[in-house]
């Protein structure tokens, strides 16, 4: 990278209202690193506990859903992409933060997770309290949880969860 262009980056944050950004790969280590700095850093803004944990908790299920997947697809032999290298980025949109992850995804994977998503958006409050049960109870013999982290992020979401898809090539998003 150009050093030259580390002002411009840094003003680009600033004027995206981007408070932490990182991107690479998702180790269990960073994820926790990571975790204590977001966790600092919200406590320096003076959020309440309930939002500082909502908060928290969004970021920690986002690197952690582009790590599991990243191990999902190393348990699969795929080896042509690195899938544990990603994004993850807070930020704020007036009074209310952000907290939005990428990773690269094979295309083959995209309908499920738009499937997944789109049945959570109309939901409010209550439907979604209720779908966390329903799922928690239909996710006892699934090991990986079974979907609960995006209901749960849902749950936790002053909107409704929101996502883009980017096409690469042929085989990727």
């Amino acid at each position: 990278m150009d050093i030259a262009r580390l002002y411009d980056l840094k003003e680009g944050f600033t004027r995206e209202e981007i408070l932490i950004c990182f991107s690479g790969p998702f180790s269990h280590s960073i994820i926790e690193e990571l975790g204590n700095a977001v966790k600092k850093y919200l406590e320096i803004e003076q959020l309440t506990k309930a939002s500082l944990m909502d908060v928290f908790s969004i970021f920690i299920e986002q690197t952690q859903n582009v790590r599991n997947y990243a191990c999902m697809k190393t348990a699969e032999g795929n080896s042509d992409h690195d899938f544990n290298c990603g994004i993850v980025v807070i930020g704020k949109a007036g009074e209310k933060h952000v907290v939005s992850a990428g990773n690269i995804v094979e295309r083959r994977d995209i309908a499920g997770a738009i499937d997944r998503l789109d049945s959570l958006r109309p939901m409010d409050k209550q439907a979604l309290k209720a779908a966390y049960k329903e799922q928690l109870r239909n996710s006892q013999s699934d090991p990986k949880g079974g979907g609960l982290g995006l209901i749960d992020m849902a749950r936790k979401a002053s909107e409704p969860l929101e996502y883009a898809i980017r096409e690469i090539d042929d085989r990727y998003c």
